[in-house]
């Protein structure tokens, strides 16, 4: 039985604080159901015992020891949290900070249960060699598949993974959610994991994804019409 009141959890960054306000504004204008909004930060998981990766700063860029791979947010492994914050009980939606949405999540919740996990199964790999910030744009396999996951946190396939896992494995076997078998992965259609400069102009999307930096950031180009439409939605939600 999933719990009465489902929870959204949003990747939270510091940095890009005005993403996760923005979001979180943009569901609750549009979604009738109230829902458990919380931010994913860094440092309560860690003050809590759940999180322990470590990192160090190389050239300016921020490398994971465990792997040593460049990652760009506080949440590019916190995300993986998920289930255990969420007791393996109930369904629970990630959404990483930099989107925000224009039609009801409700229709997640509805439609796609009864799978693992759901998510968008992009075929992305970015030109940009650089993130907004000067981070570096890794590529990987299921690229962006973990920016927008719903979780059925009681399915048996989510017991294997562990906290250690979360705190260890390496980047491209948590983003490629390779603890589960590909089966139990369901497909959420594209509108709802829209890709600035990437996805189809032909797809109204229901939530936008500013993946190449957004408008949050000053030095921020939109790549097409499409993008600066979209961009200029966002910042009327602006307080």
């Amino acid at each position: 039985m999933y719990n009465k009141l489902p929870t959204i959890y949003i990747g939270y960054d510091p940095k890009e604080s005005i993403y996760y306000h923005i979001l979180k504004k943009s569901i609750e204008n549009n979604t009738k159901r109230s829902y458990n909004i919380v931010p994913i930060v860094q440092k309560e998981v860690r003050r809590a015992g759940l999180y322990w990766r470590s990192h160090e700063i190389v050239d300016g860029r921020t490398v994971d020891c465990f792997d040593g791979k460049p990652f760009s947010t506080e949440f590019s492994f916190t995300r993986f949290l998920v289930p255990f914050l969420n007791q393996f009980s109930g369904l629970a939606l990630f959404m990483d900070c930099d989107m925000y949405v224009r039609s009801s999540i409700d229709e997640i919740f509805d439609r796609y249960a009864s799978y693992a996990i759901s998510c968008v199964q992009h075929s992305y790999k970015p030109s940009d060699k650089l993130k907004m910030d000067g981070q570096i744009q890794t590529s990987y396999r299921r690229k962006n598949w973990s920016s927008f996951v719903l979780w059925n946190c009681d399915h048996p396939e989510n017991k294997n993974l562990t906290i250690s896992d979360v705190n260890t494995k390496p980047g491209s076997f948590l983003h490629g959610f390779d603890w589960m078998d590909y089966s139990t992965i369901g497909s959420i259609n594209e509108e709802w994991n829209w890709l600035d400069g990437h996805s189809s102009e032909n797809i109204e999307p229901k939530c936008v994804h500013f993946t190449t930096g957004g408008p949050a950031y000053d030095n921020w180009v939109e790549k097409r019409e499409v993008d600066k439409i979209y961009s200029d939605e966002w910042r009327k939600l602006l307080p």
